[in-house]
């Protein structure tokens, strides 16, 4: 059997854990920003890099306002993720030179959601050739670049991209 290591994720395993909603202490814990990865925020939402992505420079889109429905959302905030969708979109292809992104919503455990508590947008930037059989077969993922790297990357230039 080979193996493979990953020591990196032992901060996720053994890690301290946020009590209630992880989104909701991110959100009212703007004095973290860096350490939480979050790009950028205003009054209705806030963009965070998802710290296990599932390719690098995987971002979320997320309102203040908890809620698991998303019929509960404000149509205001709904416009607002939507835009700052439309502009992450390009953030990706231009900064990241992404060849394509996946946009999803999984609403509900049932429907797929890590955090079904909170709903959330993921922006997941594609590349051609960015999945091959490790994924399939060995369950494991390989990513080109540091987390980090593509958050300080990403961080520069967020403001560009999302202020008015």
């Amino acid at each position: 059997m080979q193996k493979l290591y990953a020591p990196w994720r032992d901060e996720y395993v053994k890690g301290d854990r946020i009590q209630g909603c992880v989104f909701c202490h991110i959100s009212k814990n703007s004095q973290d920003d860096e350490s939480l990865g979050v790009l950028y925020r205003d009054n209705d939402c806030f963009i965070v890099m998802n710290r296990y992505p599932y390719s690098p420079g995987h971002f979320m889109i997320i309102p203040h306002f908890h809620t698991d429905a998303l019929e509960e959302l404000d149509p205001k905030v709904w416009m607002k993720i939507s835009t700052f969708a439309q502009r992450g979109v390009e953030m990706l292809k231009k900064e990241l030179n992404a060849k394509g992104v996946n946009i999803g919503m999984n609403l509900g455990a049932v429907g797929g959601a890590g955090i079904a508590e909170h709903i959330h947008l993921h922006l997941v930037p594609r590349w051609m050739g960015d999945t091959n059989f490790i994924t399939t077969i060995g369950g494991t993922r390989v990513y080109s670049v540091d987390f980090d790297e593509i958050y300080q990357k990403l961080l520069k230039v967020a403001n560009k991209y999302f202020s008015n």
